[in-house]
């Protein structure tokens, strides 16, 4: 190449330099963000990017610590956030360290409190994502929640033995009161004569939607459905677990985000009685409005209106972020496909119930129980349903889910449903195993 094309070449590269701007032409992807989300389960950590990421990832001993190459970054101030965002009370991570390793490599050092089985992957972006490089920290061994629960029932029962015998005492010490006249015994509520049915430990397992990385649907104020579900879920399992002989168990208590899948896995693990799935709608247009309440189908939706809630639901796990080679993933997919007549059968029950009793709380979007093929209805040995408690698309109901008297009435509806149900189909011996 002689002098003159030389000249031009380096002119045409200037050009294009010129037009290609400071971002373009930077070295790699830019952080968009970082996220942590500590839960008992797992805690997840999100590195969120303009581009792809690369890395590598080992385990060392003495402390325990997870060490992460990124490669293809220049350390940021975006990424020295991630050090600020651990919590003292994070169960798995201890802090994290981050540096530049090598030229074009950060590397991030999680300092771990436990020994950990990591999940990392990527994903593509969709809707207000961009690329996102996900770690997932598990823990080693796996606690069993069935386990948790009758503890924590046999604890809970040993305080309220403790306040009764406190009492107790306290009227012994005092005397025996006068006999004037003794107040007619009470007719027994449905839970007492569902109660009288049950002898063993019933099992609710309640599913509050979305979570995490995954808000759900935005009321037009900016309520966000994963919010208001968990704390009416919240609401539900206090006033289910101080009902002699139940307990409910909660696919999460915190703001994290569970797979589909994973939901279904644990209300099994608990061999749980019913499966409830708490959402508030969202349609296009803001006038959509009252509670819907669903069953799963196996024939196709009860109208358009409910397989469109259904895609919208299935979709979570492309916002969440699943990790589509998780040790569970190829199991469960063969479980979801083998939802039975009988399931569906008890299923519709419970929903009637429960869809009768909210309907005296507010309107109701449909007045029958609605079906379609919400992936998350689809444990083969639970009766499952789906509540949509109201529209937060809609701005008066979604000042009315904001409203924590509206929650308690939510509350007291469905608890009103579910025992219901039992009186009049008391759960049988349990047969599963874990």
């Amino acid at each position: 190449m002689n002098g003159t094309t030389r000249r031009a070449a380096l002119r045409r590269m200037g050009s294009l330099v010129l037009l290609l701007g400071e971002r373009e032409i930077a070295f790699g992807a830019t952080i968009v963000a970082v996220r942590v989300w500590p839960a008992a389960d797992y805690t997840r950590v999100t590195i969120e990017s303009d581009a792809p990421l690369a890395e590598k990832h080992f385990l060392a001993g003495n402390p325990q610590r997870l060490v992460i190459d990124v490669e293809g970054l220049e350390l940021s101030p975006a990424l020295r956030e991630l050090v600020g965002r651990v919590q003292s009370d994070d169960p798995f991570i201890a802090g994290v360290r981050v540096g530049q390793n090598l030229p074009r490599v950060v590397r991030l050092v999680i300092d771990l409190k436990q020994p950990v089985a990591p999940q990392l992957f990527t994903l593509e972006p969709v809707a207000a994502y961009q690329h996102r490089m996900v770690f997932d920290l598990y823990p080693v061994q796996e606690r069993d929640p069935l386990l948790a629960l009758i503890r924590d029932k046999e604890q809970a029962d040993r305080a309220a033995r403790s306040v009764q015998d406190a009492l107790g005492d306290f009227i012994d010490k005092l005397g025996s009161p006068p006999t004037a006249s003794t107040p007619a015994a009470p007719a027994p509520s449905p839970a007492a004569v569902a109660q009288g049915k049950i002898d063993r430990l019933v099992v609710v397992a309640l599913d509050p939607g979305h979570g995490g990385e995954d808000p759900g649907a935005v009321g037009p104020s900016g309520l966000r459905e994963k919010d208001v579900v968990l704390a009416i879920a919240l609401q539900l399992r206090d006033r289910i677990n101080a009902r002699p002989g139940m307990r409910a168990m909660l696919t999460r208590d915190a703001d994290f985000f569970v797979p589909l899948q994973d939901r279904v896995r644990k209300a099994r693990r608990v061999q749980a009685d019913l499966f409830v799935s708490i959402h508030a709608d969202a349609f296009l247009t803001p006038h959509a409005r009252g509670a819907s309440v669903f069953a799963l189908s196996q024939s196709g939706a009860s109208s358009s209106a409910a397989r469109w809630m259904a895609d919208r639901e299935n979709a979570a796990d492309l916002v969440g972020g699943v990790n589509i080679k998780s040790p569970h993933a190829d199991v469960m997919r063969t479980l979801l496909d083998m939802s039975t007549t009988a399931q569906i059968k008890d299923s519709l029950k419970l929903a009637g119930e429960v869809l009768g009793q909210i309907g005296k709380v507010g309107r109701l979007h449909k007045p029958r129980v609605e079906q379609a093929g919400f992936a998350v209805l689809k444990a083969p040995d639970i009766p499952s349903i789906l509540v949509e408690t109201a529209f937060i698309s809609n701005h008066e109901e979604e000042a009315k889910l904001r409203d924590r008297g509206y929650q308690e009435k939510l509350v007291e509806a469905l608890v009103a449903g579910i025992t219901k149900y039992f009186a009049r189909n008391p759960p049988l011996a349990r047969t599963r195993t874990l």
